[in-house]
Order: C-alpha cells, then sequence, then structure tokens
C-alpha cells in the first residue's frame, strides 16, 4: 500500500479495505479525464476526493468491454495557490505513465522536483500540439512525519532591508546561472560570511533559532524534502469515511507557498498561525496549463 495513504486519514486501512475504496473510485469518481498517452494509447485518470482538496486518483485504461484496467493509484492533496511562476520541465517516469515537474527556483536554492498531479490535462495539450514549455504550479505536500516549532523573534521591525537582500541574491544567482564571474565570485563571499556567521551564533544558540526556513531533498526519492517554514494559513479536515483528523497548513518556505497535509497521529504539537512547521514531505504539484 502507499506510504502516504496516512497522510490523507488511511492510517490504519487494510488491503482489502483499500481495494474496496478503489473500487468506489473506479465505478463513481467524482473527476474523469480520458486522453492519450504518450505513445497514443488511451489514458485514463479518476479521481475522488476523500477530505477537502484530499483523496485518491486512479490511472489506467478501458478495456473493450468498458472494464477498468487500474495501472497505478496514489493519495494526492491539490494546492491552492500558485507557488511558482518559472519555467516548468516536465520528464517521464520510466516504469509507467507518470511524470515528474522539473523547475528552478531561485528562492530554494535547490532544483525543485515535484510529481505532477494533472497528467491528463498536460497530455490533452501536448496531444493538441501547444507549446511545451510550461510557467508555473500549485504545489502542495503529503507528509507522515511532522513537528511544530515555536517562531522566531525578529529582530528588526523592518524587513525592507531583507527583501531588498532577498531580491539582490535572486538577481546574483540569475546572473550566475548565465556565466558572470563577478556574481558567482559575490555569491561566494556571502556563503562564507553566512557560514563565518552561523559558526559564532551556534555556539550560543539553539540552530533552529537561527535558521527560520529551509528547503532541502530527503531520502533517495527526487521529490520528497525536508522542510521548515512559517504556517500563514491553517485548516482542520476529517476523512469522511474513517473519520481521522487531518491538518491542512499553508507555509511560507524560502519565500514561496504551498500547501501541507497531514494526519493528526504524525504531528507533534498544535499548528497554528505564526508557528514553524518542519517535516518531511512528498511534493506534488498541478501545471499551470493554458
Amino acid at each position: 500500500m502507499h506510504k502516504f495513504l496516512r497522510a490523507i486519514g488511511f492510517s490504519d486501512i487494510t488491503k482489502k479495505d483499500l481495494e474496496m475504496i478503489l473500487d468506489e473510485v473506479i465505478t463513481r469518481p467524482e473527476i474523469m479525464k480520458i486522453t492519450k498517452d504518450s505513445e497514443g494509447n488511451e489514458f485514463a485518470e479518476l479521481s475522488g476526493s476523500f477530505a477537502a482538496n484530499a483523496g485518491i486518483t486512479v490511472r489506467g485504461t478501458y478495456q473493450e468491454d468498458d472494464s477498468f484496467h487500474m495501472d497505478y493509484y496514489y493519495p494526492y492533496v491539490f494546492g491552492t495557490s500558485i507557488t511558482t511562476n518559472e519555467q516548468i520541465d516536465v520528464e517521464k517516469h520510466a516504469e509507467k505513465e507518470s511524470y515528474a515537474g522539473v523547475c528552478d527556483e531561485v528562492n530554494l536554492g535547490v532544483t525543485l522536483i515535484f510529481y505532477i498531479q494533472n497528467v491528463a490535462d498536460y497530455l490533452a495539450e501536448t496531444n493538441r500540439n501547444l507549446s511545451k514549455i510550461h510557467y508555473g504550479a500549485m504545489l502542495a505536500g503529503l507528509s507522515t512525519e511532522g513537528k511544530i516549532l515555536c517562531p522566531v523573534v525578529e529582530r528588526k521591525k523592518n524587513d525592507v532591508p531583507a527583501i531588498q537582500k532577498n531580491d539582490r541574491h535572486n538577481q546574483l544567482i540569475a546572473q550566475a546561472r548565465e556565466g558572470d564571474e563577478d556574481a558567482i565570485e559575490s555569491l561566494t563571499l556571502e556563503d562564507m560570511d553566512t557560514y563565518a556567521l552561523l559558526s559564532q551564533r551556534v555556539m550560543k544558540e539553539d540552530i533552529f533559532s537561527i535558521v527560520k526556513s529551509t528547503f532541502m531533498p530527503f531520502g533517495i526519492e527526487s521529490d520528497q524534502y525536508t522542510v521548515l517554514g512559517e504556517i500563514i494559513d491553517c485548516v482542520t479536515m476529517e476523512n469522511k469515511l474513517t473519520h481521522e483528523k487531518l491538518y491542512g497548513m499553508k507555509l511560507l518556505c524560502n519565500n514561496i507557498q504551498f500547501d501541507v497535509c497531514i494526519n493528526e497521529k504524525d504531528l507533534l504539537g498544535e499548528p497554528a498561525i505564526g508557528r514553524r512547521f518542519r517535516g518531511n514531505v512528498w511534493m506534488q504539484g498541478n501545471l499551470c496549463l493554458e
């Protein structure tokens, strides 16, 4: 069974129960999309929700007798706002008709890779020979492990200098990608100054009082990350079948926003606006298509 089923409220589900749930999604899908895959074969995407913006998607094909053959399924949570407007490159996974989005988001400092949710829409657009260059995505993550941390006390009330510094840093990164040697040297000096400052402060302070947010790859899966971000919105949800309590949080992490869904059983602490969430997430997203 899929590891992240518990994130949407199926923590104690059995294999037999899962088969019944998948059969229900196939028989009475809330969302049905049918198109052609990358090889010209029929591709069907069926989804059913079990909580607000969260549910299970089944992908496969319809046979000649109208029966459905399931290739695979996955739990999902939809993002509620656009996370990035950068160019998204789409790559197909080798073993099945699923796709990953790849994005160089300057605010993160790492290449952002996420599991694409609206594959049927993407394939339909590709089949119409429209542009294969896509910009923007609405991201969200499922988590099976997380903690709530206290907020960091801001030493300065005026955030304008910090915003200007971040804009300058992003501009230097863009120039460095184009081969600007002066920009590369400036970024290197900034990293050395930051390292020296952290080395001094970490002797007397806790690391989480110094680092406000982080976004780092986690494990061997390319679309899983360890995140630390400020909670800017939080809602309580309930799985309509199991009645397990879920938390839906919108995080501000490294100046980008995305949603995270986690089971109450897997979260240590009480989430609230202004507090911080730290945990491991499986990043998913909808491409912003025409």
